[in-house]
Formats: structure tokens, sequence, C-alpha cells
């Protein structure tokens, strides 16, 4: 499993960077750089994908300081550089407090 701590150091370093889904769904979204960064040094893990097909991966949920949910998918931090995968706000009719699927 990985270490959130671990994703929250490779972020305060910037050693991460968006897949083109990533990109397209921030901009989309209106979700800026400032808040993913937020987000994660807030967040907590709440699912953990090993196996999933384009490698190893974890999803983080954290608030902004204007207290907007995300969630971003990102990278184990096993990576030289971690991976945003995607980022969204989760829908509340699809989440218990923004953690657990309903």
């Amino acid at each position: 499993m990985p270490s959130l701590h671990d994703i929250q150091a490779k972020f305060s370093r910037d050693e991460f960077e968006f897949s083109k889904h990533a990109v397209d769904r921030s901009i989309l979204r209106d979700i800026s750089v400032a808040e993913i960064r937020e987000a994660i040094a807030n967040g907590e893990m709440i699912e953990n994908y090993p196996d999933d097909k384009y490698g190893p991966s974890c999803l983080i949920f954290g608030m902004t300081v204007s207290q907007r949910p995300l969630h971003i998918q990102c990278s184990y931090p096993t990576r030289s550089v971690i991976k945003i995968i995607t980022v969204y706000e989760p829908d509340p009719a699809e989440w218990i407090e923004y953690k657990e699927r309903k």
C-alpha cells in the first residue's frame, strides 16, 4: 500500500505531472493546480488500486482552502514523478462524506 506521506512529499517537491486526461478534466471542471496541491496536502487515501490496468494508483480525497471537496487519482509514489490520472469534485449522491462509495 502506498504511503500518503510519500505522495505529499513528492507534491511538495513538485515531483508530479498530469496525464492528458487529467489536464483536460481539470480545465473542464475548473480545478486549479493550487486546489489540487491543497487537497493533497490535507488529504487522505480513500481507495487503493494496486492492479489498475495503467499501473498501481490510489484515490485521495481532500478539501481545498475554500472547502471544495476533490478526488485526485494518482500513481503510487514509487515512480520518480507522480502521475495525476484524473481529478474531479465528487458527487454527494455517489459518496458518503466524499470518502465511501454509496
